[in-house]
């Protein structure tokens, strides 16, 4: 069966930097469409970023352009989501998903803080 177990959250400061972590099992990771998701306290869930499985193309949030940066090691199974400058408004579970047979896969979360 799919699993995502997400990794990396916690507390930091503004302005400083986190990676998080994927790791997928239960299908076949290197053709599969891999994304980072957030929800905030009181806020719908929203796409932070994509990664494609061929080619490695990504697409974000216009909120984290230029600061976040996602990647994939398919010989790991393992998607990454590198998080610079970061921001309070960027405080939220952070959560892993892939697609299936129109089905959404998602892990348990991790928690960012951002906070002095």
């Amino acid at each position: 069966q799919v699993q995502l177990v997400e990794s990396g959250g916690g507390l930091v400061q503004p302005g400083g930097s986190l990676r998080l972590s994927c790791a997928a099992s239960g299908f076949p990771f290197s053709t599969y469409i891999m994304s980072w998701y957030r929800q905030a306290p009181g806020k719908e869930r929203e796409l932070v970023a994509r990664i494609i499985s061929v080619g490695g193309g990504t697409n974000y949030a216009d909120s984290v352009k230029g600061r976040f940066t996602i990647s994939r090691d398919n010989a790991k199974n393992t998607v990454y989501l590198q998080m610079n400058s970061l921001k309070p408004e960027d405080t939220a579970v952070y959560y892993c998903n892939t697609r299936s047979l129109g089905r959404d896969y998602w892990g348990q979360g991790t928690q960012v803080t951002v906070s002095s």
